[in-house]
């Protein structure tokens, strides 16, 4: 079985100009997810599927592979992850180049570590999953959580069963935290992708962080600089 990481990186981000090259801790944010996955092992290839030149030779001055770049129909705005995938795949096919497993590592996941890889692998072989996906326990319980009127008025926003349960009693909820997504090639296929033989690879919340916004830059430093108590 050949196992291929795909690591995303567009450039021309609106929300963070830049965001996947920008400077994270003396470092391009895509190098972290170019060496958690080339220090994990689990890959016959690391590749950085991008529509700009120059974020290839970045990438390749890491150790990753770019050595084709994205069409100009997947670099828009509403090309999706999976059609990225989709793309890669067709090139490499026509290579000679065939993957049995697919793993997406979002260069926006600059604290996912090579065990976080190593680990999401071991419980894909051990369940024989279709697909394994981290996740995050999520902040704040959305059983917590009600809509408003135009008025604001709070008369029913506390109506729900669980109001006045304390933090302890809710149950968990997750939430996608962008790591990892580790698919067998078939499920690409699949109508409703990550239900069927699916399992989740919990993650805490310190090493979730998923980069968007320049909030998000700063406290993803700042866990970066305190890696060792996390």
């Amino acid at each position: 079985m050949k196992r291929l990481a795909i690591i995303p990186a567009r450039s021309g981000s609106k929300g963070l100009k830049d965001k996947n090259i920008k400077d994270f801790c003396g470092k391009p944010l895509i190098y972290y997810s170019i060496r958690a996955a080339l220090e994990s092992q689990m890959f016959d290839k690391v590749f950085v599927s991008t529509d700009s030149p120059y974020y290839a030779k970045i990438a390749e001055s890491f150790g990753a592979d770019a050595s084709f770049l994205r069409s100009k129909e997947m670099a828009s705005d509403t090309a999706s992850t999976w059609d990225v995938v989709r793309e890669v795949l067709a090139e490499f096919d026509k290579r000679g180049n065939n993957y049995d497993q697919i793993m997406v590592l979002q260069a926006t996941s600059p604290l996912r570590t090579s065990k976080d890889i190593i680990e999401a692998v071991s419980l894909f072989n051990e369940k024989n999953a279709n697909a394994v996906v981290s996740l995050a326990e999520v902040d704040h319980s959305p059983l917590w959580c009600n809509t408003l009127p135009p008025d604001h008025s709070m008369e029913n926003f506390n109506n729900s069963r669980y109001a006045n349960l304390p933090r302890q009693k809710l149950p968990t909820f997750y939430r996608y935290n962008g790591a990892i997504y580790l698919i067998n090639r078939k499920e690409l296929n699949e109508p409703q992708m990550f239900r069927h033989h699916s399992f989740a690879y919990i993650m805490p919340k310190e090493r979730s962080i998923d980069i968007d916004s320049e909030m998000d830059f700063r406290i993803g430093e700042l866990f970066m600089k305190n890696k060792d108590s996390i």
